[in-house]
């Protein structure tokens, strides 16, 4: 059987693992569908392949010819996506068939009603969107090719593909809450466009910019992406210029929140501040509801509490009465900020279940085992942002929230959540600022007599070089509130520094 069939967003040429990858496929034509489902079905039966295969094919946009770029027999990142973006656990059901069991007599985990005979439908859109590590190597080469240059990904599940790539977008904790980078302010079309020519990790947030000027026709020619892709960007944009252009109404908010725009960049847009933009959508009654991943569009009675967002009516999570606690994930891997979160935050979930509490665990990563969705009580495939966190906290009334296992993407929850009255179990927030903000962290260490490095804090070029020249060359350059080495720098010359 097919588990899933995916699309990446960019055409041949760029690797599967750098792409924006969509499932259910959203372009092809049921013939062209069916075609490729049969060829990769005949291809494993020629290779007598049992368990798990990914094949993968380039087809051509004008014709039916296609060309089998790889057939992977193994559980790979893509095993893992296409598990996570159905529910169906694929390492499972391959081990169970490696030791002889045939499908019909493996029961789905996920519906605990069905066989994993199964083939899983899909009432939802996915996206994967991969995260690189430009913003730890500044002047490495951008470009993408059939080389991966990504370290990591984030997945997003919703009811259309605009709001799935808006979630996907602000989970990639890359300083954006939707499809703008400051970077390209006042930048000429020419110039936009010469950036979209290199095909580089920026290419989503140029083809917004320039969707303003362009019809998706001309774009499609140049970059020789789907059309279809195209439109739907410059969906979200006509969105945007219109609560730009007519301020907030309740039909403006509930169409934007419907196609998956932020209440950050809602308020970026209409001159507000985020909290302004929360307190009227709650008082207009335009809230989140939480729809069930369930193999089955809902076909069977789910016994699985994995839920994602959407700005419709029905809700499916039921929330218990038990006392429960939210353990924070560690969102996508990057370089500094690994799997050892996940396995942190996993532990945490054990623990807690150990300890008769019901677990919640929020994360967006479809390569970890905490958004498996057996590891905790109930998942939520969420952002790991204020908005989306909130959101659950509000549904689901937990006792507190566990953060200090989820590495620098939870700690950077801590204050908002705190000022927003939710309880944080744990290291208590003033705590967590003082061991993440480099002058309180020196005033303590100060304070306890501990001996230290020699340093200072600077909030200006002239401080820093005063700084710099009171402790010697050469010296570490580092903010507040990082892991792993990002935005670190070893200087040797105050005209380095500069």
């Amino acid at each position: 059987i097919t588990i899933c069939n995916m699309e990446n967003f960019d055409p041949v040429g760029i690797h599967t693992g750098d792409s924006i990858v969509v499932a259910p496929s959203q372009t092809l034509t049921d013939k062209e569908y069916h075609m490729l489902r049969t060829a990769a079905l005949k291809i494993i039966r020629a290779l007598g392949v049992e368990g798990g295969c990914n094949v993968q094919f380039a087809l051509h946009p004008e014709s039916l010819e296609y060309v089998v770029i790889e057939v992977n027999p193994r559980v790979s990142r893509s095993s893992a996506l296409a598990s996570k973006a159905t529910g169906y656990p694929i390492a499972k059901v391959a081990a169970k068939i490696a030791v002889g069991l045939g499908l019909d007599e493996i029961k789905n985990p996920v519906t605990g009603t069905t066989t994993a005979l199964f083939e899983p439908s899909l009432d939802y859109v996915v996206v994967k969107i991969p995260r690189w590590p430009f913003d730890k190597f500044a002047l490495a080469n951008r470009r993408l090719g059939t080389q991966m240059k990504a370290t990591g990904e984030v997945m997003a599940i919703e009811r259309t593909f605009e709001a799935a790539l808006l979630k996907a977008v602000r989970s990639l904790e890359i300083g954006v809450t939707g499809l703008w980078l400051p970077e390209f302010a006042g930048q000429s079309n020419e110039e936009l466009l010469a950036a979209l020519d290199q095909g580089d990790d920026r290419r989503l947030f140029l083809l917004a910019e320039l969707s303003r000027d362009y019809t998706p026709e001309q774009l499609a020619e140049r970059t020789g992406i789907d059309r279809w892709f195209l439109v739907k960007i410059r969906r979200i944009i006509q969105i945007q210029e219109r609560l730009m252009r007519e301020g907030l109404s309740r039909a403006a908010l509930y169409e934007a929140k419907r196609a998956g725009v932020s209440d950050a960049q809602i308020a970026t847009l209409t001159g507000l501040d985020e909290e302004d933009v929360r307190r009227r959508r709650r008082e207009w009654g335009i809230r989140p509801v939480y729809k069930m991943v369930d193999t089955c569009a809902a076909e069977f009675e789910s016994t699985t509490p994995y839920f994602y967002s959407t700005y419709e009516r029905e809700d499916e999570a039921e929330p218990s009465d038990r006392p429960k606690v939210v353990v924070l994930g560690s969102g996508p891997i990057r370089i500094g900020q690994g799997i050892e979160f996940d396995y942190s935050a996993v532990h945490a979930v054990w623990a807690l279940r150990e300890a008769g509490l019901e677990t919640i665990t929020i994360n967006n990563n479809p390569e970890t085992v905490s958004t498996d969705f057996n590891t905790a009580d109930r998942l939520y495939f969420e952002p790991l942002v204020a908005e989306d966190v909130l959101n659950v906290i509000e549904k689901e009334q937990p006792l507190g929230v566990i953060a200090q296992f989820g590495g620098q993407t939870a700690i950077n929850l801590v204050g908002p959540l705190h000022r927003a009255g939710v309880r944080i179990l744990g290291t208590a927030p003033e705590d967590v600022d003082r061991a993440e903000d480099r002058e309180l962290f020196d005033r303590l260490l100060a304070e306890l007599g501990l001996p230290r490095p020699p340093g200072g804090t600077a909030t200006s070029l002239e401080g820093a070089l005063a700084v710099a020249e009171r402790v010697g060359y050469p010296v570490v350059v580092r903010p507040s509130y990082v892991l792993g080495g990002r935005a670190m720098e070893i200087v040797y010359s105050p005209d380095e520094l500069r």
